[in-house]
């Protein structure tokens, strides 16, 4: 079985379902952070940090950018808004599928044709 794609929804979920790539990604939303800094916080080599980015920049949740000699790391909020739209659409989608499902279970069950 092949990993989904990065740019669609399983792949950016794929992408999110590492715990460390969830928590550097909730530090990168408090503010740009290099990967040296980020290693300082985590209990991860820089190594192990640079791994982790190149999957978040692949899947559009992070930007990097060189200020001076550092490379610093920034959340894209714009895709992860993106994210939130279309898992709200999905379970909205299942809300109705389950109401129906309800109002039919519901319903008094008919007598049967004399």
């Amino acid at each position: 079985m092949t990993a989904p794609p990065p740019t669609t929804l399983p792949g950016l979920c794929a992408a999110l379902g590492d715990p460390m790539r969830w928590e550097i990604l909730t530090r990168l939303g408090e503010g740009p952070m290099s990967a040296s800094a980020l290693a300082r916080e985590l209990p991860v080599s820089r190594q192990a940090i640079g791994k982790h980015l190149e999957v978040l920049r692949e899947v559009g949740l992070v930007e990097s950018e060189q200020r001076g000699r550092e490379v610093l790391h920034l959340a894209v909020g714009a895709r992860l808004g993106a994210l939130a739209r279309e898992l709200d659409r999905i379970g909205r989608s299942w809300e109705t599928r389950l109401l129906r499902i309800k109002d039919l279970a519901e319903r008094p069950a008919q007598a049967p044709d004399a």
